[in-house]
């Protein structure tokens, strides 16, 4: 039995059509954004899950202070650069640390070229 390649091509189109409806929102949900918390000692990289930078005043690292000097400390996973298994550097999440309000402190956003890793709650 032949297939056409009409029928074949139509389903094929069909198929990622559904798998970016499908799979794309729960792409989105683990998405993170990255900052550079910089102190008069060090400067360390953060990720933020986007569902969380949300519930921010201004959603960005302005609003990150802001809730940073409000609060007085906030918990976030730091993140590092590692190899995956295919041997391609990535920025995943080391671990979770506390970040204490300080006058020296300054948060920003950092870009990478690299792949971010989403955040795994269930290694807090």
């Amino acid at each position: 039995m032949q297939i056409s390649k009409r029928l074949l091509l139509g389903l094929g189109a069909a198929t990622l059509i559904m798998e970016s409806v499908v799979i794309q929102p729960a792409f989105a949900a683990d998405k993170v954004s990255l900052f550079k918390v910089i102190t008069a000692k060090d400067e360390i990289v953060i990720g933020i899950a986007e569902d969380d930078l949300a519930q921010m005043d201004g959603k960005n690292a302005g609003g990150i202070a802001k809730m940073l000097v409000a609060k007085g400390s906030m918990s976030v996973w730091r993140y590092a650069v590692h190899k995956s298994a295919s041997g391609d550097l990535e920025q995943a999440p080391l671990h979770k640390i506390g970040l204490l309000a300080s006058d020296s402190l300054r948060v920003e956003p950092y870009a990478t070229p690299l792949k971010v890793l989403p955040i795994d709650e269930t290694k807090k």
